[in-house]
């Protein structure tokens, strides 16, 4: 099985930089399908994380010394949006945007709680279009990215998301301007304001995160069923509760360092085979690098 990536470039649909196809490890479908409030339409936005070369990874084994001379700017993420697919669904056809990230950048962004790649991360199975061992290990690991500082960044997306919905003068002809003309708010960024608040607020409770958990209360209010009165006290309610969950909360303060960089580099092992030459790893990691080393050769001598 191709990833979405590996498809499209051999098409010859999208152009990556030539080693993003072949490092793709996860790809999953986000957006309003991926929070059970679709509509049908056609676009899909597909994000993901790939392993660039290890000398992008660890620039030193190309002789790099980091701060002497010219700094090459290392890749960080491959974006490439409104990409037509005519075959897709029987010749329906769909739109692509896509978001694939270094593996180093996305596990950054995972640990900073950013909402859109801890979305990623906890999409329903339904929505995982790609996955090899190294994006299933991933997944199967993925709470140990959450944290309570997962609620400032959650407050900050739902913050905008509030301020876009009331905008009353979006660009003529656009989806959000008719959307605003018929309801007097946009739908899709008041569905968002409330999502928000909803998944963090299962983070900061559980520990985890179920997307599509509140979709029927979702496509309630991207249908305009809701008032922006309604939508503005829902915010303003949840965000006092919420300020009192934070502070209740027993999930950890913030991220775990160590461990997430023990999961990278199990990762980048898996990868790129033995890391003893690019990295010092402490003794509990190369514990946990040895483990997986045997259990590898014990594969190899089997096949």
């Amino acid at each position: 099985m191709s990833s979405k990536v590996q498809d499209l470039s051999k098409r010859g649909l999208i152009t990556p930089p030539p080693f993003v196809p072949g490092g793709v490890q996860y790809e999953v479908i986000m957006g309003s399908e991926a929070y059970g409030v679709s509509s049908g339409d056609s676009d899909r936005d597909i994000y993901g994380f790939c392993v660039p070369p290890k000398d992008v990874v660890f620039p030193h084994t190309a002789g790099d010394i980091q701060g002497f001379g010219r700094q090459k700017k290392r890749f960080e993420q491959y974006e490439q949006h409104h990409v037509k697919d005519p075959e897709a669904f029987g010749g329906t056809g769909v739109e692509y945007d896509f978001s694939i990230y270094n593996i180093v950048k996305y596990f950054s962004l995972c640990m900073e709680n950013n909402p859109n790649m801890i979305d990623s991360l906890f999409v329903p199975q339904r929505c995982v279009v790609y996955a090899t061992k190294i994006g299933q290990m991933v997944r199967e690991k993925r709470r140990i990215f959450l944290h309570k500082g997962s609620w400032f960044k959650f407050k900050g997306y739902s913050y905008s998301s509030f301020k876009k919905m009331c905008n009353k003068n979006p660009e003529q002809g656009s989806k959000r301007y008719e959307d605003v003309k018929k309801h007097g708010y946009s739908t899709k960024f008041a569905y968002h304001v409330i999502r928000l608040l909803n998944e963090v607020e299962e983070i900061l409770t559980e520990g985890n995160l179920t997307l599509d958990k509140n979709r029927e209360q979702l496509k309630d209010i991207r249908a305009g069923n809701w008032s922006a009165e309604q939508i503005k006290e829902y915010f303003e309610t949840k965000e006092r509760d919420l300020e009192t969950l934070y502070t209740a909360s027993t999930l950890q303060h913030g991220p775990d360092e160590e461990a997430i960089k023990r999961l990278l580099l199990e990762c980048l092992e898996e990868y790129y085979g033995s890391l003893e030459k690019c990295v010092t790893v402490p003794n509990a990691e190369r514990e946990a690098l040895r483990e997986i080393d045997t259990v590898l050769n014990k594969v190899r001598q089997l096949l």
